[in-house]
């Protein structure tokens, strides 16, 4: 259980932030750093078993166990290594993050980047393919939010970044329900072992091609290389994090956790060695061009990507040796980089390559970091960067495919190994050598504090450490290189190997870097040069924007307030589907058609004459009036068939869809306006129509078939099971809670729509003062107007609300539960609302948003309770002693329904007060009174009153 402790540990420190933040400011990066230190010694820790014993750590929780999907969490080499490094840099980063910015609350920023560690530290180590489809998108999901941080200037590179990431989610999403199908598990390990599906050659390269595209998305291959440059409008911590050790290594370790599957695929390897080296040169050259040190260092990590895609295609033991030790190379060296080019930012107040120079003399510590870091990226020995270059020009050198695939592969590789070597000697030399091409006048910049350097030579000084000393990565190598082919493999890395093909390469790669760097003046001659004839970020807006259109031209279609448009598809697919049925000639059930009561048959005429003559009024106020009556009627007719439940619910319903319907009405005119006879007879005869239909059907299908095998089920065990007996509260909070969590959320957004919409609409803000009331008669004077509703309120208000709470109590063995008594405590703000004098007076100063937030999060939480029996929304029950002796049976469903409960109140409040405001520049009779103009409210020292 120690990983899931791990995950809980990452968890509690993002919940906690917010607090560490009032107290500390920036400095709350200190202790979120010190936490991810401990976790990164922890794991490190665990090296020396995993390495020298074929040994895994494991850890499960139930989570959705009827479909056999749980907490599943596995160590073993391959996810230790890349866990070492989230937590490591995660934690240099955020050591670094303290100085970077200046004092100040900083909530959002550690909040997100506590939870991306948290969402990495999942991903690598989920066991379940579920479970890493959800930590990768909560991956997209932080960086989305972090890009966006930034300001208005950072809403579309966001943008763009997490529509293209989320893309490749899907196609992710649709490779793990595939597997989850052809295996039948969703455990990664067994489904990696299952060799089922591997033996189907065509399944097997469907998943592939869903898997690349995930990869590619997330790790910024070509053609989908552009989001990661433009996602440099993030912070500098932000991109060193998800370029180090974040986001994009999320899709080296998914593509090297499926390496093993896909080797023997052509189109795996073939894709990913092309696409890999392809990548490789153009983020060089592109690399290479940029005069801004940021969007320089992006281009260089979009070409080390290229890099790891192209070794994993490769597939051999071998070949994942490089890349896992490329991975550690990379991370250093990038964390590196682009911690120097912040502090570089930082001290001079600029990243652009034309206007530094000549740094090295004052800011020496900057230059020897960016230096180390450069050249372990140029592949320069001793630095790590070196071991891991060889490995790879060894590995491509063996590519799959005719034999000379891998000569070929090779030489491409040395090419974009000679621009990295220009780029990389562009940035140190430009910013750190050469002259200061500062302008006149300017104060020379002076070198970072401890606190801001600190992290950059940590992650400079390790990759010098461990080129030199990089045998001792041999054990970690090799086990993480084994467990990602599923294979043995020996790291054997070594400083030296000798004479040999990878060292000439690693030469002619230094050599061809030198001359490009001497022919092109560090890049100058080619920085004006357009490599390609469209921009990645131009595409995606045309893409975009015509996406969008389309969707404008297939809504048109159904874009209008006319009711007849929007039931015509629906009564046509009725029509359409009762032929069908009809022509079918289908047995509707087995029971003899029910008998009817007199008592049916009033309501029936009740109902049609409710519903006739709202249909023939103008007046909007009395067919809403007549609608209402038309659904008390049927609320009747539920409590007659014993549905109290449902009866209860429909009046409760109607009550309250009549107080909020007024309050929209009164906006509107008095009376519906005239239509043509013709019109009217084609509705008449199109209502009738649906009428009969409807009514035929309901007498031929309602009450004709045997109770089904549900609800027998439900009715015999509903007891047993829940400890309830009103099963219709037992199949809502028990056996479907998930379902009514799901709408109890619909409802929150709904609330919390009105409130954007009529905010956002001008129509809630009085405009000017009233006019004066007409006249004093209490007809017009509100105060007088209300006060037999007032005195009745006063005392049936807290009735309402003591009989809702009644009902919440009493709703899992009777009539009632959460909705219904939110309905009626609704009921009981409405009545307030009611007989209030005036609109602005009537308002009920509850936070109604805080309690629809509060509903909804009871609920979940309540949900999470239900893992101490093995899942999600499972109820807990406990027989609780009263004081005056027997028992009280409490169930964690009755803290579910007061989720529901507040939530329905807080949407009814919502209601209330957002649409019971008067309108801009308007008020009605009732308001005028409170809103009358100073000067038509004076005081009579006569009477001692107004006049």
């Amino acid at each position: 259980m120690l990983l899931i402790l791990l995950l809980v540990v990452l968890t509690a420190i993002t919940l906690f932030v917010p607090l560490l933040d009032r107290l500390l400011g920036r400095a709350t990066g200190w202790p979120v750093a010190l936490v991810l230190a401990l976790a990164a010694l922890w794991v490190l820790a665990q090296g020396p078993p995993l390495w020298n014993h074929d040994r895994v750590l494991e850890a499960s929780l139930p989570w959705m166990p009827a479909l056999g999907v749980g907490l599943h969490l596995r160590m073993d080499g391959l996810a230790w290594l890349f866990c070492v490094l989230v937590l490591g840099v995660g934690a240099l980063v955020m050591a670094y993050s303290t100085r970077y910015f200046p004092p100040g609350r900083r909530t959002g920023f550690y909040v997100l980047m506590s939870a991306f560690a948290l969402a990495m530290t999942g991903l690598v180590l989920a066991d379940d393919v579920v479970l890493l489809f959800v930590f990768w998108e909560l991956t997209t999901i932080c960086s989305f939010y972090l890009i966006g941080l930034s300001g208005p200037g950072a809403v579309r590179p966001a943008i763009r970044t997490f529509l293209l990431t989320a893309m490749g989610g899907l196609a992710l999403l649709t490779a793990v329900v595939l597997l989850w199908v052809r295996t039948g598990t969703t455990r990664l390990s067994e489904i990696l072992a299952d060799p089922s599906w591997t033996q189907d050659t065509v399944f097997t390269t469907v998943l592939a091609v869903l898997v690349i595209v995930a990869v590619f998305t997330k790790s910024a291959q070509f053609p989908f290389h552009y989001w990661l440059p433009d996602a440099m409008a993030a912070s500098t911590p932000v991109s060193a994090y998800l370029h180090a050790a974040a986001m994009v290594k999320a899709g080296v370790y998914l593509a090297m956790r499926f390496s093993p599957a896909f080797t023997d695929n052509a189109v795996w390897g073939t894709t990913l060695v092309v696409v890999g080296l392809t990548t490789a040169v153009l983020g060089a050259v592109l690399a290479l061009q940029r005069d801004d040190l940021k969007e320089l260092t992006a281009y260089s990590t979009v070409s080390q990507l290229g890099f790891l895609v192209a070794v994993i295609g490769v597939g051999t033991p071998q070949a994942l040796v490089a890349a896992a030790v490329h991975t550690v190379a990379h991370a250093l060296f990038k964390s590196a980089l682009f911690m120097s080019v912040g502090v570089i930012d930082h001290q001079t107040g600029t990243r652009d390559l034309r206007e530094l120079g000549g740094l090295r003399r004052t800011m020496p510590v900057t230059a020897t970091v960016s230096a180390l870091a450069a050249l372990s990226m140029a592949g320069v020995p001793p630095l790590l960067g070196f071991v891991s270059k060889e490995n790879l020009f060894e590995a491509l050198l063996h590519a799959p495919g005719p034999v000379w695939a891998g000569p070929v592969a090779g030489a491409v590789a040395v090419v974009a190994a000679s621009l990295t070597f220009a780029y990389a000697f562009r940035f140190v030399y430009m910013a750190f050598g050469g002259g200061d091409r500062r302008r006149p006048g300017v104060e020379p910049p002076r070198e970072g504090g401890v606190a801001l350097l600190a992290a950059p030579v940590v992650a400079a000084g390790a990759g010098l450490v461990l080129g030199l000393a990089v045998t001792a990565l041999n054990p970690a190598i090799g086990r993480a290189a084994g467990d990602a082919a599923l294979a043995p493999a020996d790291a054997g890395l070594a400083l030296w190997h000798g004479l040999n093909p990878a060292l000439g390469m690693s030469a002619a790669a230094v050599l061809l870097g030198a001359l490009v760097t001497w022919a092109s003046r560090c890049g100058e001659r080619i920085s004006g040069y357009r490599l390609l004839p469209v921009r990645g970020t131009a595409v995606f807006e045309h893409a975009h924007a015509g996406v969008i259109a389309l969707g404008r031209r297939v809504g048109d279609l159904t874009r209008t307030d006319a009711p007849t448009r929007h039931l015509v598809v629906p009564f046509v697919l009725l029509a359409v589907l009762a032929a069908v049925v009809s022509g079918l000639g289908l047995d509707y059930g087995v029971s003899p058609a029910p008998t009817s009561r007199a008592l049916d048959w009033l309501l029936v005429a009740l109902t049609a004459v409710a519903v006739l003559t709202s249909v023939v009024t103008r007046s909007r106020m009395a067919a809403l009036a007549l609608v209402g009556v038309a659904g008390f009627a049927t609320a009747l007719w539920f409590v007659f068939l014993g549905a109290v439940d449902v009866a209860l619910t429909q009046l409760l319903v109607e009550v309250l869809t009549v107080v909020v319907a007024v309050l929209v009405l009164r906006r509107l005119p008095r009376e519906f306006h005239r239509v043509s006879r013709s019109r009217t007879a084609v509705t008449a005869v199109i209502a009738l129509t649906a009428g009969t239909v409807a009514a035929l059907g309901a007498y031929l299908l309602t009450g004709r078939r045997e109770p089904s095998a549900v609800s027998e089920h439900l009715l015999a065990n509903a007891p047993e099971d829940t400890g309830g007996t009103n099963v219709v509260n037992t199949i809502l909070v028990d056996y479907r809670a998930l379902d009514t969590l799901g709408e109890l959320t619909v409802l929150g957004v709904a609330g919390l729509i009105i409130i954007a919409v009529l905010r956002s609409s001008g129509l809630l803000s009085n405009g000017g003062a009233a006019s004066a009331a007409p006249g004093s008669s209490p007809v017009w004077n509100s105060v007088d107007n209300t006060v037999i509703m007032r005195t009745v309120a006063r005392w049936l208000v807290p009735l309402l609300v003591l009989w809702s709470v009644y009902l919440l109590m009493r709703g899992h063995n009777a009539p009632g539960g959460g909705f219904i008594s939110g309905l009626v405590g609704g009921s009981a703000l409405a009545l307030a609302y009611l007989a209030a004098p005036s609109a602005s007076a009537a308002r009920i100063r509850l936070a109604y948003p805080v309690l629809i937030a509060a509903g909804v999060l009871t609920a979940a939480v309540t949900g999470l309770l239900g893992y101490a029996d093995g899942s999600f929304l499972r109820p807990l029950h406990a027989e609780i002693p009263l004081p005056w002796g027997g028992y009280y049976h409490f169930t964690s469903a009755l803290v579910f329904d007061v989720g529901v409960y507040l939530a329905v109140v807080g949407v009814l409040l919502t209601a209330l007060n957002q649409l019971g405001m008067p309108r801009r520049g308007r008020v009605g009779p009732l308001q005028a009174e409170a809103h009358r103009a100073p000067d038509t409210v004076r005081h009579d020292p006569a009477t001692g009153g107004t006049r």
